[in-house]
């Protein structure tokens, strides 16, 4: 009697079709915040960031992108990276308490970038670069509020600060997040990751080779299974 395993097959299908959704709808979300990245920064360095900001409208374009500046931790240093198309104006606001680095002095900093002139089609995204610090040492975290206008006179706030441990807000602002910088950690921690990766691929390295003899040896039977069968049925005849 032969046993039919289609059913068991289309199961198999539509269960991993369905987990495949379900990613996608969890990953759609999230991909279409306006974000920073990366996400993380030693305190007191410099970092260079992209702003990536994505179209939500299906019939709208993005023709206008700010970003505020923390004025609470003010940067000495911000710069912006051409971007085709695209003009970025810088505001600048005099500081009531002036920022001491190896340059001197620094009686003014960045608090808002705007770019403008140029578009965002929907299904497309865009990144905006910016080279900024030092960043402070005094906070665990820097929060850039970022408002997306379109061309159909929408205004998307990305403004909603998250709370560790709570649910994510709609629209949440683009974050980074301040980390110590001790050399001895940081030594560690690469030491750590990269020999994980080795061990990882020594393992997978081993069980493709394995599975590959595996593979040639039941094929060579297969095959040989096929011939004996053939001279059977030509000696039965």
């Amino acid at each position: 009697m032969t046993i039919s395993r289609k059913p068991a097959v289309s199961r198999l299908a539509a269960v991993g079709a369905a987990a495949g959704a379900s990613v996608l709808l969890l990953a759609a979300p999230a991909f279409a915040h306006v974000t920073v990245s990366p996400s993380t920064a030693a305190k007191g360095g410099y970092s260079t960031v992209d702003f990536k900001v994505p179209n939500e409208q299906d019939n709208a374009n993005t023709v206008k992108v700010e970003v505020d500046f923390p004025a609470d931790h003010p940067l000495a240093s911000v710069q912006t990276e051409p971007v085709p198309g695209w003009t970025a104006t810088v505001t600048k606001t005099k500081l009531a308490k002036p920022i001491t680095t190896d340059d001197g002095q620094v009686t003014e900093a960045v608090t808002k970038i705007t770019w403008s002139g140029g578009q965002i089609k929907p299904g497309e995204f865009q990144q905006f670069p910016v080279a900024l610090g030092p960043l402070p040492s005094d906070t665990g975290k820097l929060v850039f509020k970022a408002l997306q206008t379109y061309d159909n006179n929408q205004v998307v706030r990305w403004i909603d600060a998250s709370t560790p441990g709570g649910a994510e807000p709609a629209h949440p602002a683009p974050t980074i997040t301040l980390t110590d910088a001790k050399s001895g950690d940081a030594t560690q921690a690469t030491a750590q990751q990269s020999a994980a990766p080795a061990s990882s691929s020594g393992g997978s390295d081993t069980t493709a080779r394995v599975l590959a003899v595996v593979g040639i040896v039941v094929g060579a039977a297969g095959i040989g299974y096929g011939v004996l069968a053939g001279r059977r049925r030509g000696s039965a005849a």
